[in-house]
């Protein structure tokens, strides 16, 4: 199995271009956030805790997350592998997942970073709030603790994946999604078997 990881700040087209990307190599996408809104949709006591949490900006306990993902690590078939979109977040969670995977004989393959200035994270979540509907995205001070918390427990991430030889990067910049789509792949193309 392959594992990858979709890395960068909100709003910079993680979930977009790993739809793409899992469709193309037959990877299962698994999205933190859509696990947790599946949750919060289904009214479980989870679900209620992560919403609470998530409607003032803040993280969901390692825990939680990491049960999320290991049970889709167990129960999934038929694919080449898997791709992490939103997680890991902070240098624990990477660790963590480096032991999940050690536990399998496995390991993460690569990390396909995309890179955006916070001016446009701040344009792309309230654009996405506003027609998504996504209250977790809507005022400026939530968009705000999101960059804060990026820049201060995500961003470390990027110096633990390169001295890991794991890292690669291009700018989610382009006007739109086909020509970043196209980077995001070319990038894919570069990461070693």
């Amino acid at each position: 199995m392959k594992y990858y990881i979709m890395f960068g700040p909100p709003g910079a087209g993680k979930g977009t271009h790993a739809v793409a990307l899992a469709e193309k190599y037959n990877l299962r996408h698994i999205s933190t956030g859509a696990l947790l809104r599946d949750e919060i949709a289904a009214g479980t006591a989870l679900g209620k805790e992560a919403k609470k949490l998530i409607d003032a900006g803040n993280l969901v306990p390692d825990s939680v997350v990491e049960g999320m993902i290991e049970t889709a690590f167990e129960t999934a078939s038929g694919i080449n592998g898997f791709l992490l979109d939103g997680f890991p977040r902070t240098l624990g969670q990477a660790k963590d997942l480096d032991a999940i995977l050690a536990k399998r004989g496995e390991k993460v393959n690569g990390v396909i970073s995309i890179m955006i200035p916070d001016s446009l994270v701040y344009e792309r979540i309230a654009h996405r709030a506003l027609i998504e509907g996504r209250a977790d995205d809507a005022s400026p001070e939530i968009i705000s603790n999101r960059i804060k918390t990026y820049h201060a427990q995500t961003e470390p991430l990027i110096a633990y994946y390169k001295e890991a030889g794991k890292y690669h990067e291009c700018l989610g910049t382009k006007p739109t999604i086909d020509e970043n789509r196209q980077l995001v792949l070319e990038l894919m193309e570069q990461i070693p078997e």
